[in-house]
């Protein structure tokens, strides 16, 4: 099954939604017809729900779009059953632009609960009667659904400054850590007060509310990820491709036989391969495309993979962290003036992490 279906995009920023969104579609729907809910009933809560996901979506437009403006790109905003995620392609090296563009998404909802505010008579209801009240939350009105929609807003804004690192009260948190101490012991603070806190929704989950038990696991996850991702990045610092690179790669040509590359598998350790010819990289031979084709009687070209970067052997090993671990490209050529002179995949980068690891404590 398809994880996610395209929406479309907004300034180069595409908007996905997860399969999972539609089971939250599917439970209130069978929760109405358990409460003997009407057809009026259904689509009433529906269209709340859709609503709000796209307040949902203005507020991860409020960090995306900050966060282009210091340039940091944003690949995607994700739609969940719990909520959006904003999936950026770095962190923002300043920790005052990042607390910009954290508080860009609060920000967004606080705005529109200013405007639910004035046209929607806000204070009438607030001082009708218990009875009167009830009475109007219970219709399906549009001044019902918008001042519904206006405590939605208010309750996006507060739920998500809750310090709950990855949340955004979590990551403000970590930003401001980070004026005092470096990103690395900012982020661990933040990520272990955000696991404490989902232990807590865990426990409290457990008892009252099912639905706290998933935003408690994607907290917790989600703190433990991107804390590791950090401090791994910590560890790279101030060191060189040439430190952690493959030297000893086997190269082939574009007229190769594939039978040729999956001996090669056989006999030895490697998995990925540069083709090579005249001198100049051609492309990159992944292990799951060879694979796809040992069976087959072609050549190398037709199967190795054109579209590709390659690094220096000087350039730093953070900065090709990212480009690693997101899975863009597994495995990357390294070049010395202009020449092949190695290679760097997650492999190589996992181990080399795991020795500084050793030699820094």
């Amino acid at each position: 099954m398809k994880g996610n279906f395209n929406l479309g995009s907004i300034s180069g920023i595409k908007i996905k939604i997860h399969w999972t969104f539609f089971l939250l579609i599917a439970w209130i729907v069978f929760d109405e017809l358990e409460r003997g809910g009407s057809t009026e009933s259904i689509l009433f809560n529906i269209a709340f729900v859709l609503a709000v996901f796209v307040c949902v979506v203005l507020h991860e437009l409020g960090h995306a779009l900050t966060a282009q403006y210091f340039g940091v790109k944003t690949e995607k905003i994700t739609l969940l059953p719990i909520g959006g995620v904003a999936s950026f392609d770095k962190i923002p090296e300043s920790p005052k632009q990042e607390i910009l563009i954290v508080i860009a998404g609060p920000l967004v909802n606080v705005a529109i609960a200013i405007l639910l505010y004035f046209i929607t008579p806000v204070n009438e209801l607030f001082n009708q009667s218990f009875t009167d009240a009830y009475d109007i939350f219970v219709s399906f009105s549009f001044q019902n659904f918008l001042f519904i929609l206006f405590i939605a807003n208010v309750a996006l804004a507060l739920f998500n400054m809750i310090p709950a690192f990855p949340m955004d009260g979590g990551r403000l948190l970590r930003a401001l850590l980070a004026l005092k101490f470096n990103r690395a012991k900012a982020t661990l603070i933040a990520a272990s007060l955000g696991q404490f806190i989902a232990v807590v929704f865990l426990l409290v989950g457990l008892l009252y509310n099912p639905f706290l038990v998933f935003i408690a696991l994607f907290i917790f996850l989600g703190a433990y990820g991107e804390n590791q991702a950090v401090q791994q990045m910590e560890l790279l610092k101030d060191h060189t491709v040439e430190e952690a690179m493959l030297l000893n790669i086997t190269r082939f040509k574009p007229k190769d036989s594939i039978d040729l590359v999956v001996n090669k598998i056989i006999s030895g350790t490697e998995t990925n391969f540069v083709v090579v010819e005249d001198g100049v990289i051609k492309g990159i031979l992944y292990h799951r495309k060879i694979i796809e084709n040992s069976n087959k009687d072609v050549l190398v070209e037709t199967v190795m993979d054109t579209t590709f970067k390659t690094v220096k052997h000087t350039d730093n090993l953070k900065s090709i962290y990212q480009l690693i671990y997101s899975g863009k490209q597994k495995y990357i050529p390294v070049v010395n003036n202009g020449e092949l002179f190695g290679a760097i995949d997650a492999t190589n980068l996992n181990e080399y992490i795991a020795l500084q690891a050793k030699l820094a404590y």
